[in-house]
């Protein structure tokens, strides 16, 4: 089942046994002369009639007499209360009750005998009344029309103290809204009475209009109006006062003209009236706390082998529009369309939209977060798992995640269910279902570790089963970006969430057009929370071309400029580099406070010191995630306005954070599936299976970060040179360090040179090793090789540096032989020339890994050098 519904509220289990202890207190009581009968036996006619913005859930139904009972359920407290009892047989249309439970508004018709709404033939009232309910007191007929009404409180923000004026709303089925202002004093104490109750003031809201959504949340409305055949939505909101502003207008592309009258969210619709709803159009609104404005939308469905749907995105200025075949769908059990809205429990994410097509024998399931390619979107066919635990019916979308169901009477929060996309993920053989299905988990947000965990199961099993993309780099982009999604808005458009960039790969039985659409007009010029997020989004999708999601090839260019720096000799501010050293120790700092369990894996224990950093190809590596620090920061500087520096720079650290930490997950899964132990750190063995094996997921790691220039933790190049150490043959190994697959770092050729002896086999492996080091770690190295071979490279670099700059003067053709031990005149000349330009410039050999090596070295080395040439 890939949607989870959690029941918040069940008229069965929280109304039902209330209900029934109060007719027996009711019978009891009637027993012996004090009351009247209170409900009638069946409760068939026990329904939900509406959900106000507290989550206080208002019912209705009928005693033996056909009297109108009405009772409210308290979310907060799980306690029943009864509201107010009309004695006559009516049919209840909408109903809605103000924050303080003072006052009770009601639309009512004439009940038929059948016990079915009749449809208002002339003569026929439907009647709005108001009635005042602490205590039970007067009744007002607000409205006595031909026509059907719906009424809703407002329900402002300020929860502290009784509001003196309530708000409340009326909805004509004669295509109008107005507002009445509803003044109430206290009298008698704690009584409750509506204020000059004759003459309530009201204003029209919004009139000519075919199709409204109300949101309780939020307190907004949203409706569509008709100009000149064009669909025009608009935005009402509605603040703590009696003020109210029209927000934006925006064209949509669809035809309304013929589709008749139809409310959203305004109460729960009778069972009775679905057949005739369920033929009109199905439209959504959808939006979320950083921003995002999207309206789903199907038209009126003719046939049921294919079904065309559209996700307007306003905030991003796009469409797209979906055509699903169903294949062979009975349609006996074809009911209509709902469109739901997924929430984390743990993160406070709205725009995760889900299509469900609520047939019996097919589900389609998606969710679009960032809906720029289609693989994000994940859609489920021909399973009956995923819907048979779903009603025969459309479930009514409320607010966040809240859907009822009418005909049972439950209130779910939908959620998707992670235990059975973990293990659709197993078991799909579809690279398009295996990137969504990644998305989905990732984004659910509940116990992310966990959840991590089994993915990295998942990809160390099957890491080479993905054609179309790379299951590494798309889940150390993916995972790190919903790490931070939370933290603030806009975060789609300033990072990364996916490696690819095209999508080129066929779905089955899915088509999509992709338009762009008109930006809504903002009709106000100051705005605040949401509206202000949802400007920055509009200004954004105006003017910002091309996208501004981060990507590494400034660091790049960076990483290259050092590279560049030592090889020339040059040395960059010393500011700089302490810049960098600053936030490798932040980062580092940063991970191991996250890391709640001691690692196997050796790594994050290298530390890296100006030397280090500047130390050449191999330090320049290990410094991209040290240099993504600064450039990550610059740029959310740069484009986040309105958040302070201290949060963007720890959002930094966090996302490079996670970035190594997931590297350190994939290695640690490995390690200790393997069971590998820490002499593996030797290289004076034998390489097992399980290195082989640990030795291919560190190779494939390094493809994956490579290709993006991603950060790799401290000290996976030593481990991962000493695994290759062990796993290759010499020939491949210095293919591997040759097409830099291989980076040799100083811990690692240290322990080389100290672990193997000085066989013929280690010489060869020793020496091809220290020819390919750049020059300044080469000389440190060689002194830790007692051999004659490091002595004659020590020597070489010795004399190189020595006489780079040396000009030949003029000697004296007499050389004094008696300070020579051997007649052996080249080299004596060469020696007596070192020692001259050692003795007039002392500075040019005295720097790290020079101490003891002078002229008398460099004889030395010579003359043992050439002994082993000559085998003597």
């Amino acid at each position: 089942m890939a949607l989870c519904l959690v029941a918040d509220f069940d008229l069965r289990k929280d109304v039902l046994p209330w209900l029934r202890a109060q007719r027996a207190a009711s019978e009891a009581a009637g027993a012996r002369g004090g009351g009247p009968d209170v409900l009638e036996n069946s409760y068939d006619s026990l329904r939900v009639l509406n959900v106000e913005r507290n989550g206080n859930i208002i019912y209705t139904c009928k005693d033996n007499k056909g009297n109108v009972f009405f009772g409210l359920y308290d979310y907060q407290t799980k306690q029943n209360e009864h509201l107010y009892t009309f004695e006559k047989d009516l049919q209840v249309i909408s109903c809605s009750v103000n924050r303080e439970r003072t006052l009770l508004a009601a639309s009512l018709v004439q009940a038929a005998k059948d016990g079915r709404r009749n449809e208002l033939q002339p003569g026929s009232k439907c009647l709005t009344l108001l009635v005042e309910i602490h205590p039970v007191n007067n009744v007002k007929v607000l409205k006595a029309v031909d026509s059907c009404i719906w009424v809703q409180f407002l329900y402002p923000h300020v929860e502290s103290h009784p509001l003196p004026e309530n708000h409340l709303l009326l909805i004509s089925e004669e295509k109008y809204i107005e507002q009445f202002h509803v003044q109430v004093i206290q009298e008698d104490g704690n009584k409750v009475v509506i204020k000059n109750s004759g003459h309530l003031p009201r204003e029209r809201v919004a009139e000519d209009f075919v199709w409204a959504q109300w949101d309780m949340s939020e307190q907004r409305l949203y409706y569509i109006d008709l100009k000149k055949s064009r669909s025009i939505l608009k935005c009402i909101q509605f603040y703590s006062n009696e003020h109210f502003t029209v927000m934006f207008e925006a064209p949509l592309d669809i035809s309304l003209s013929d589709s008749g009258f139809k409310l959203v969210n305004f109460g729960c619709d009778d069972l009775r009236d679905q057949e005739k709803l369920s033929k009109h159009l199905t439209l959504y609104v959808f939006t979320n706390r950083t921003g995002s404005l999207c309206v789903c939308y199907c038209p009126n469905i003719d046939s049921w082998e294919r079904i065309t749907y559209s996700v307007f995105y306003f905030h991003k200025g796009h469409s797209k529009t979906f055509t699903v075949a169903l294949g062979s769908v009975d349609s006996r059990v074809t009911k209509g369309i709902t469109f739901l809205n997924l929430v984390p429990q743990s993160i406070c994410s709205h725009d995760r939209g889900l299509g469900r097509c609520d047939v019996r024998d097919l589900g389609k399931v998606r969710t679009n977060k960032h809906p720029d390619l289609i693989c994000h979107s994940l859609f489920l066919t021909g399973n009956n798992e995923v819907i048979d635990m779903l009603p025969h019916r459309p479930f009514q979308s409320l607010s966040g995640p809240l859907v009822l169901d009418g005909g049972s009477g439950k209130l779910y929060r939908v959620l998707l269910n992670q235990s059975y996309l973990l293990e659709f993920l197993r078991d799909t053989r579809l690279d398009c279902e295996r990137m969504a299905l990644l998305h989905c988990v990732l984004s659910c947000g509940r116990d992310p570790r966990r959840l991590e965990a089994k993915i990295i199961q998942w990809i160390s099993e099957n890491i080479s089963a993905c054609h179309s993309f790379d299951l590494i780099q798309e889940f150390i982009i993916a995972s790190s970006y919903w790490s931070i999604y939370p933290e603030t808005s806009n975060m789609d458009k300033l990072l990364p969430y996916s490696s690819l960039l095209t999508w080129n790969t066929e779905i089955p039985g899915i088509t999509l057009v992709t338009e762009e659409i008109p930006l809504p007009l903002m009709k106000v010029h100051s705005f605040k929370g949401y509206w202000e997020k949802l400007n920055s989004n509009l200004e954004y999708a105006k003017y910002s071309k091309p996208h501004l999601h981060y990507n590494n090839g400034v660091v790049r260019r960076e990483w290259h400029s050092l590279i560049s720096e030592e090889k020339t000799g040059k040395r960059s501010s010393l500011v700089y580099v302490r810049n960098i050293l600053d936030n490798a120790i932040k980062v580092i700092s940063n991970l191991q406070a996250k890391t709640l369990e001691p690692r196997l894996t050796p790594l994050l224990q290298e530390e890296d010191n100006h030397q280090r950093l500047l130390m050449g190809l191999v330090s320049g590596l290990r410094a991209v995630w040290v240099l993504m620090v600064s450039e990550l920061k610059d740029h959310l500087l740069r484009h986040l306005q309105g958040v302070e520096k201290k949060k963007i720079e720890q959002m930094v650290l966090d996302y490079i954070s996670k970035l190594l930490d997931l590297i350190c997950q994939i290695l640690e899964a490995s390690w200790r599936k393997h069971n590998l132990h820490p002499w593996v750190l030797h290289f004076n063995r034998r390489a097992s299976a399980a290195e082989f094996a640990v030795f291919h997921i560190m190779t494939r790691i390094l493809e994956a970060t490579r290709s993006l220039f991603l950060p790799l933790p401290p000290g996976f190049h030593t481990l991962h040179t000493i695994l290759g150490v062990h796993c290759l043959p010499l020939h491949n190994l210095l293919h591997y360090i040759d097409n830099g697959v291989l980076l040799l770092t100083e811990t690692a050729v240290t322990r080389l040179m100290k672990d193997l002896d000085n066989t013929e086999k280690n010489e060869k492996l020793k020496f091809s090793i220290i020819v390919r080091l750049p020059p300044r770690i080469g000389q440190k190295i060689c002194r830790l090789w007692d051999h004659p071979m490091s002595s004659n490279i020590i020597s070489r670099n010795h004399v190189k540096r020595l006489l780079q700059d040396y000009s030949k003067q003029p000697r004296s053709s007499v050389m004094d032989k008696s300070s020579f031990s051997l007649e052996f005149l080249p080299l004596n000349y060469f020696i007596e020339i070192l020692t001259d330009v050692e003795s007039s410039n002392p500075a040019l050999y005295a720097f790290e890994g020079h101490d003891n090596v002078d002229a008398k070295f460099v004889e030395e080395a010579a003359l043992k050098h050439t002994t082993m040439l000559l085998g003597l």
